[in-house]
């Protein structure tokens, strides 16, 4: 299920695309829910909180566009324009006729609300009513992969480095979520590019769940799944562990760079045949102007035993990579970053968590110079920023002096008690006023908290929000009614949103509801 873009038709032009890709699913005994998936620390709450699951029609809330994106196995892609803020989402709908095990699609709308990560896609809500389930998504407007793949035959290297470091930070991120992919590909709508720009400057995304699953380390997988040209020889004998989505990725590697697959054959059965054997050549007609390091990386990724195969970390270190696409090291840290970190982990609970509905909502465009600095101060490429890589940027950006409270405003800063900064959280705590005022992005935040569509936020709605579902734990009643009492200035009991605007406008002026715990 990409959700953004739909599997395009065959393509006679490439050998990339077989006459029949079937997939091999292996359904899950049980639905695994959100909550299995990641923990959040008593008194936190967790990116999967704010993405609601809504009954009823989505025509009710946008309007949608009659022309398709797209068309799957399952149903269709579409443009719906919210109708209250105007923001464009790609919006996926699912027959649920069509939907043979829906557990197994439940699961993976529960990976995808847990996903925060600048190279994978975002989930905004999700709806059901009688027929179909519905996902409001990220719009990518790019095209997929594969379609570039076509486009230009093969990459240079500097591009398929690009596009390979992309590629790894999303695995990465994943392993250490303990979440194996086990079908990252290049052919089927697994990768879809941000916008058209050239791939220099360009975001890759990952949008595909359909079969990843939940692992333990020392504890191998036996579902065999996959698709033929990229499974690993692991998971077709059903025993394999996270490191066959490095096997695929090295597959996609090759494609990148000479334009046709490591192990071909004219079939399913032959192509299987050929990967079961992983005997990997490069022919000097198509490979001559490769170099050396990439031949060597490709090696690395594609091992026949996984005890050799490089993980998505010491993939990302390799020279190719670094030489190639080397990080983005002069990202400039935003205006008094440290001063705004600072305020951020004085905040109420509630002011957080508002200011994470709103940095999830802005777009790549109004987010890019906060992602890039995200991604200078990431120095492992895991998605993920440790005190101690917080502590490096800053020196790197040259604050010599570093605050004496910084693990104390890091541990306020992260919002789910992670022990890490997630991207979100990151964005959460420097997104500018003029960003967090916009009443588009507001409103959308209060439509979250304002849960039967009524117009005011309860301390019920809030609470219960805020501790998933749980209104008599975590978030204590007076410290709600401290919120209202600052935010509640017509005094019924609830905030409306011109009172909410109000709270928006003023957070950056008084610290007073920001001394909430």
């Amino acid at each position: 299920m990409g959700g953004c873009a739909a599997k395009p038709s065959e393509d006679p032009r490439h050998s990339v695309r077989p006459p029949s890709l079937r997939q091999v699913r292996v359904v899950p005994t049980r639905p695994l829910h959100t909550e299995q998936l990641k923990e959040v620390q008593d008194g936190g709450f967790g990116k999967a909180q704010f993405i609601l699951d809504k009954p009823g029609r989505i025509q009710d809330v946008y309007d949608m566009e009659s022309k398709k994106l797209g068309e799957g196995s399952y149903g269709s892609v579409s443009k719906g324009v919210h109708k209250s803020t105007a923001v464009v989402r790609a919006v996926k709908t699912i027959a649920k006729t069509k939907v043979k095990h829906i557990e197994r699609f439940k699961k993976e709308i529960a990976i995808m609300k847990i996903m925060d990560h600048p190279n994978i896609i975002k989930l905004f809500e999700t709806f059901e009513d009688h027929h179909n389930i519905y996902l409001a998504m990220e719009l990518c407007s790019g095209g997929e992969l594969f379609d570039r793949i076509v486009e230009a035959s093969h990459f240079r290297e500097k591009e398929a480095a690009i596009i390979m470091q992309q590629i790894l930070r999303a695995i990465f991120y994943l392993h250490e979520q303990r979440i194996c992919h086990r079908d990252l590909n290049g052919t089927v709508a697994a990768f879809l590019f941000q916008s058209k720009d050239p791939i220099e400057g360009n975001v890759l995304k990952l949008i595909d769940f359909g079969l990843s699953a939940k692992f333990k380390d020392g504890e191998p997988m036996s579902s065999r799944a996959g698709t033929p040209y990229y499974v690993s020889p692991q998971v077709l004998a059903g025993k394999y562990n996270h490191l066959c989505d490095l096997w695929s990725a090295g597959v996609i590697m090759y494609i990148l760079l000479c334009g046709t697959p490591p192990f071909f054959g004219n079939n399913d059965q032959e192509v299987l045949a050929k990967v079961k054997y992983g005997n990997l050549t490069f022919n000097p007609r198509e490979w001559s102007g490769v170099s050396q390091d990439a031949k060597d990386l490709v090696r690395m990724l594609v091992k026949m035993n996984p005890s050799e195969r490089l993980n998505a970390e010491q993939a990302l270190n390799h020279s190719w990579i670094k030489n190639r696409a080397p990080r983005a090291t002069n990202a400039p840290l935003p205006t008094n970053f440290v001063p705004r970190l600072r305020k951020f982990r004085c905040r109420s609970k509630f002011s957080k968590a508002v200011l994470h509905v709103i940095a999830s909502q802005l777009n790549e465009f109004q987010i890019k110079s906060l992602r890039e600095t995200f991604l200078a101060l990431d120095n492992n490429g895991d998605g993920l920023l440790s005190l101690t890589e917080l502590k490096e940027g800053l020196s790197q950006a040259g604050i010599t002096d570093l605050p004496e409270d910084l693990k104390e405003i890091m541990e306020g800063i992260d919002s789910d008690g992670s022990g890490v900064i997630d991207y979100t959280e990151f964005l959460a705590a420097t997104i500018e006023k003029r960003q967090y005022i916009q009443e588009d992005v507001c409103w959308t935040a209060f439509r979250v908290f304002d849960l039967n569509g009524d117009g005011k936020i309860t301390p019920n709605e809030m609470r219960m929000v805020l501790n998933n579902g749980n209104v008599n734990s975590l978030v204590d009643v007076q410290a709600t009614a401290d919120v209202l009492k600052e935010v509640d200035k017509n005094g019924d009991g609830a905030i409306d949103f011109k009172e909410f605007m109000t709270m928006m406008r003023n957070m950056s002026k008084s610290m007073s509801m920001d001394a909430i715990p």
